[in-house]
């Protein structure tokens, strides 16, 4: 008995296969062909989608879309392996009519339609609307740190870049000390030595001036300095600090597809909550809904947008008060009376009203008690001479309604950690795509929103027929 043989590649094939029987009826790349041929790219924005009256034809962007979309959901972002797949690739070389642009070509569509591709995005998400696969009660909002491409050793804050120079300026004394004592010994020492050690002193002060005019970079606004990627700052995470992009999401509740991706380079989350939820509201079409994250998105001014605009917040609040981790009364414990205008302390004392004003872009007022040194809980409350003061911002009745919603519907909370987890679980781990490739926070934009749009499409593949799916973008 023999082996299975293939066919002898010098044979004569009579009547030759068509392209079209390599790829089956029901494989995805049909349903990213018909998808991509319903849009309308002219609309959407996309660069060369008409063509001009003279000159060399250009590729269509419905081509480079197929390609970059295909790309993303089999792990495939590199436009030199994308260029390498169109030569290789039998459902490639299918989805594009056999079109084998160079790399060059293949970047440039990405680098020159991100907003567009944005907004193909949200023509996906229409699209899951339109087959019933979102819900229009809540959506759960969370950010996670990728990393890009700068590393930590080109990142640089003031604190960094003194220790650098503080560091160097002695690099700098040792060298000239030793250069002395060469020059005092020149007839028995080699004269490279002062040739070398002023060679040394050179790219030494080269260093330092640069590391100067970093730190002459720097202001109150712009606490950090990236050198490969400029956009790109340090951030923390429970794995340590990263230099990279926080990006944010908004989670549908039904399916977990995501709603709405945005990227940006703060820090911290506290001022990305109203950006995407209004964002998620648009693509879902939503006239009230749920909006659910984590403590790291509690701010009152985001909350007022969101309530400005009918969406309702569900934002734990983590106690930051300086009092409460001495051990002393929180604010937490200072009843507020709206009828009054006044705080009462745990001793039943009132706080009136003192003063205004505008710190940070937030407007408090300030209330403040008296007769704080006669009272039996003074050193349970306050260790300053002075009486105790309470703050409260303009927003903060929505922060205390909120509190009351916290705590009437914990469930709702309960569930923002189900739903935000599973597309960062699987962009990062199922796709690998824990890091960008792209310099400059706007490149960045156009990165995530063809990893999020392939999220969707491949959970939307799993979760639909084939037939239905053809049917919806019939």
């Amino acid at each position: 008995m023999k082996h299975r043989t293939g066919l002898d590649r010098s044979q004569t094939l009579l009547f030759p296969e068509r392209l079209e029987e390599y790829v089956a009826e029901e494989n995805p790349v049909r349903f990213l062909d018909a998808f991509i041929a319903g849009e309308d790219l002219v609309t959407l924005g996309f660069a060369k989608a008409q063509c001009a009256d003279t000159g060399r034809p250009p590729y269509d962007p419905a081509a480079f879309l197929k390609l970059y979309l295909y790309g993303y959901l089999h792990r495939i972002r590199s436009s030199r392996r994308l260029e390498a797949e169109c030569a290789r690739n039998v459902e490639l070389i299918w989805l594009t009519g056999k079109l084998t642009p160079d790399f060059k070509t293949i970047a440039d569509f990405r680098k020159d339609n991100g907003r567009a591709i944005k907004k193909v995005c949200a023509q996906f998400v229409a699209l899951c609307r339109q087959m019933g696969l979102l819900a229009k009660a809540s959506v759960a909002i969370d950010g996670s740190k990728f990393r890009a491409v700068n590393s930590r050793g080109h990142n640089f804050n003031a604190g960094k870049l003194q220790e650098l120079l503080a560091r160097t300026d002695a690099r700098i004394a040792a060298y000239f000390e030793a250069l002395e004592t060469a020059d005092a010994n020149e007839p028995a020492a080699p004269a490279l030595d002062a040739a070398a050690l002023q060679a040394k002193i050179a790219v030494l002060q080269e260093k330092r001036d640069w590391h100067a005019e970093l730190l002459m970079q720097l202001d109150a606004e712009q606490k950090q300095v990236s050198t490969t990627d400029p956009d790109t700052r340090r951030m923390p995470t429970a794995q340590g600090n990263v230099v990279g992009y926080n990006a944010q999401l908004a989670v549908d509740a039904k399916h977990k597809l995501i709603a709405a991706a945005e990227v940006t380079n703060d820090v911290t989350d506290v001022n990305q909550l109203a950006d995407v939820a209004l964002a998620a509201k648009q693509h879902l079409e939503l006239k009230q809904a749920d909006i659910v994250a984590d403590a790291g998105y509690y701010h009152a001014s985001e909350v007022r947008r969101c309530v400005a605009q009918g969406l309702t917040p569900h934002i734990p609040k983590v106690d930051t008060s300086a009092n409460t981790r001495q051990g002393l009364f929180g604010k937490s414990q200072f009843h507020y009376d709206a009828q009054k205008d006044v705080y009462v302390c745990p001793a039943a004392q009132e706080l009136p009203y003192r003063t205004s004003t505008f710190e940070l872009g937030r407007e408090l007022r300030y209330y403040r008690a008296s007769g704080c040194n006669s009272c039996a809980l003074k050193q349970q409350c306050t260790r300053n001479k002075a009486n105790r003061r309470i703050s409260r911002e303009a927003n903060e009745h929505l922060m205390e309604a909120m509190a009351q919603r916290m705590k009437a519907q914990p469930e709702k909370f309960k569930l923002r950690k189900t739903l935000v987890e599973h597309p960062f679980g699987t962009i990062k781990r199922a796709f690998g795509y824990d890091h960008f490739l792209l310099k400059g926070l706007e490149k960045v934009r156009t990165e995530w929103s063809l990893i999020t749009l392939a999220y969707n499409l491949k959970r939307v593949l799993n979760l639909v027929s084939f037939q239905k799916l053809m049917a919806a973008v019939a």
